[in-house]
Order: C-alpha cells, then structure tokens, then sequence
C-alpha cells in the first residue's frame, strides 16, 4: 500500500465517483467519530486541563498512526470478506482467539459503562436525573440497533457525527492564544512524570482504541466492500480520523485555554463543562454537554454493537444488524446484556464512575499493541491479501506505533510498582 494508491481517487473527480464515495461513505467516519466518546472526551479534557498546552504536540504522530491502522484493518475487510476475528481464528487458532476476545470483552465492557455514565453526568447538567437518562438511554440503543437495518442505523450514526462540531465552537469561544496552540502542536514538550505517561497512554488509547478495528473491519464486509470499490472507501477512513482528530484538539485547547490557566481541578468532562460557565460563558457549558450526550449515546451503540461483532466472528456464530433474534440469537443476546450490564452498573450507588471512565482508556491503550501485532501478521501475509499487502512506509508507522506504545505502557507499570514498593517501605 503506497501513497499513491491513497491519493488516486481524487485524480478522478466526477460526479459518478462522487456518488460511488457518498454511497461508501459510513464504515470510517462512524468508527473514528464514535471513538471521541465519554471516556475520550473525558481523557482530552483532563489533558487540556492538567498538563494545558503540553500534550497537544501528540495529536500529529497519533494522526498518521490512526489512518495507518484504520486503513489497513478496512482494507483487510475488503480484500478477505472477513472481519479481524475471523481471520485471527483462522491464522491463529481458537485457543488464542478466546483469550483475545476475553481480554477485549472486559475492557469493551468498561468503556460502555463509561458510555453510560457520560449520558448521566451530560444530563444532570440539564437538571435530568440518572435514573431517566440512562434506562431512557438504553432502551434508545437497544430499539435503534435491535429493531433497525444496517442502512438506517447507518444513516443515524452519520447524522450524530455532526454534532462533534459542538466543540470547536466551544474551543473559539474559549478565546485561546492561537500562536501558542499552533506551537504547541508541533514541537513536542515531552515530560517523563508518572501523569504524564500515562495521561500519553490514555490518549494513545482512547484515539486508537482496540475496538475500533474489529468494528470497522466488521462494517466493511457487511455493507459488502470490495476491493474493486475500495480506493473510495479508503477516503472515507482518512475523512473519518481527520474529523475525530480535530474534535480531540479543540477539546484539548478550550480546557487548556480555561481550565488549567484558572488552576481549576477537574475529574470528569461534565466537571469541564460546568468550569466552563464562570470563564467563558453559559453557551459553552451547554456546547461541551451536548456534545458530551451525544458522543455517549452514540458510543453506546457501537461499543456493544463492536463487541457482538468480534466475538461472534470469533466464535463462529451469526451476526449482523441486517439479521433477526432468531437468525442471530448469540449477536443480539450478547449485545442486549451489555448494555443492561453497562447501564446497571451506572445506576448503582457509589458506583467508580470516574475510575472505570479513565482506567478503561489506559487498558485501551496497553491492549492495543496485541492487537496490532495480528493485524501486522495478517495484512503482511501474501496468501490473504495478494497484491494489497502493506508497503514498507505503512509497516513502519504500523511497528512504531505498537513500540511506542508498549514502551509508554512499560515505562507506567515500572512506576507503579516502584510507586508501590516504596509506600510498602515507608509504611514498614
């Protein structure tokens, strides 16, 4: 895979093209869009205002890293037919596929309790209590999936991305310092803390989740890509990852523009948005909880509709928002528990909600390197994919990202038991 072949379909702009990228458009906007969810919102809005400015830097290299691999995980749905978890079964074995697919249910399950909590703290901004928001929530995402088809969910998903616009706006009305926001972007500032690292690895996570490339792999095959089409759907992967990554920025900037000038402390993006109110104004508090609602309930969607998919590609069972209860029983009963799971959980008192919504991003980030490491052995193998193999620009970012972030992941856990080890001595 070349940069040419990336940049060919715009050398053939007319109107049937046009139409062939608006009839493929879907798969690579909504998986990198749901990714700015309660606990990426979360995650970029306790960046910009803890650390400011001085992470904003990672947003460049995290760019290029999240088209390589969502490129290559679509490409591999178009070129097999097959999603991530069938072809891991395949080439690896069932043995490994359970225990990947384990380690991937637990920490999807975190993310969408995560969901569910940010439709809660979203909505008791408005003055909604949790105990209507998140059942009314989830019965929502259980009738939109349960009782929808692939096209309509689609077009709703769609519709939901265009919401995320509610944070540049909010970012402008922060009124930040734009030459310091464009240095801060591209001259790293790079701090070797305990928070740090693992705020890095957070936002590794979280932008570069291993959900997303089960999901749009899965997507792919089942809107039924192929790679006489692809070039176009390709687009709209790297459409997808621009839009998710200019949303995360702007979400950086506007705390870091208020909150960590103001020397405020925050926990949570709802915390965001209510400091928002004494420094910039009523709107942008209504802007960050809109936006916060929307990302969520759009989150709790995919996220279990993702984790439905990988484990029944896994195991070898029907799947498929097109299919019935009775075509694929296993689909919509692990997909209806989910999210009564998730939703349970929230409506506990004294639930972690804080906890489970950033922890779940830094395991999101310590898994994905595994993750990477089979799709690099798939996409490389010339029996599967022929002449779409990746080239050597794709397999080095690819390689990059999965040391950097096994590093990053090192560097977390050696401080942690360093951490340890020295409060036992001083207790002792």
């Amino acid at each position: 895979m070349t940069a040419a072949k990336i940049i060919a379909p715009l050398r053939k702009l007319n109107r049937r093209n046009i139409f062939l990228f608006l009839a493929l458009l879907g798969p690579g906007i909504i998986t990198a869009n749901v990714d700015n969810d309660a606990g990426g919102i979360t995650t970029y809005s306790l960046a910009g205002a803890q650390f400011g400015l001085s992470l904003l830097w990672i947003m460049l290299p995290t760019t290029v890293a999240l088209v390589v691999v969502q490129e290559m995980c679509a490409r591999m749905g178009a070129v097999t037919g097959k999603g991530l978890s069938d072809l891991i079964r395949e080439s690896f074995g069932v043995k490994i596929t359970f225990y990947v697919m384990i380690a991937l249910f637990l920490t999807n399950l975190g993310n969408t309790v995560s969901e569910f909590a940010g439709i809660a703290a979203s909505m008791e901004l408005f003055g909604i209590s949790k105990y209507v928001s998140v059942p009314l929530g989830a019965v929502m995402v259980w009738l939109l999936i349960v009782k929808g088809s692939y096209r309509i969910v689609e077009k709703v998903f769609l519709v939901a991305c265009l919401v995320y616009l509610a944070y540049p706006v909010a970012a402008f009305l922060s009124g930040p310092d734009w030459g310091e926001v464009m240095t801060a972007s591209v001259v790293p500032d790079f701090k070797v803390t305990p928070g740090s690292v693992t705020m890095m690895i957070g936002i590794i996570g979280t932008t570069i989740a291993p959900w997303m490339q089960f999901y749009q792999q899965a997507s792919v095959v089942e809107k039924g890509i192929t790679k006489e089409d692809y070039a176009f759907s390709r687009l709209d992967v790297i459409v997808g990852c621009f839009m998710a990554i200019i949303v995360a920025f702007f979400i950086v900037v506007a705390c870091a523009a208020t909150i960590f000038k103001a020397g405020i402390t925050i926990n949570t993006a709802a915390d965001a948005a209510m400091a928002l109110t004494p420094l910039v104004g009523a709107y942008a508090t209504g802007l960050f909880a809109v936006g916060l609602f929307n990302a969520s309930l759009f989150a709790a969607c995919v996220l279990p509709l993702s984790t439905s998919y990988y484990i029944c590609e896994g195991l070898g069972w029907e799947l498929g928002v097109d299919k019935d209860f009775r075509e694929a029983p296993q689909f919509f009963w692990l997909f209806t528990i989910i999210i009564a799971v998730s939703a349970g959980i929230i409506l506990l008192p004294g639930a972690p909600l804080i906890a489970i919504m950033y922890i779940s991003q830094v395991v999101n980030g310590a898994v994905l390197p595994f993750v990477l490491i089979f799709m690099l052995l798939l996409i490389n193998d010339k029996r599967l994919m022929g002449d779409y193999v990746n080239g050597p620009v794709f397999n080095t970012v690819a390689w990059a990202t999965v040391a950097i972030v096994m590093g990053l992941t090192l560097l977390m856990t050696l401080d942690l038991v360093f951490t340890g080890f020295i409060a036992r001595l001083m207790g002792g």
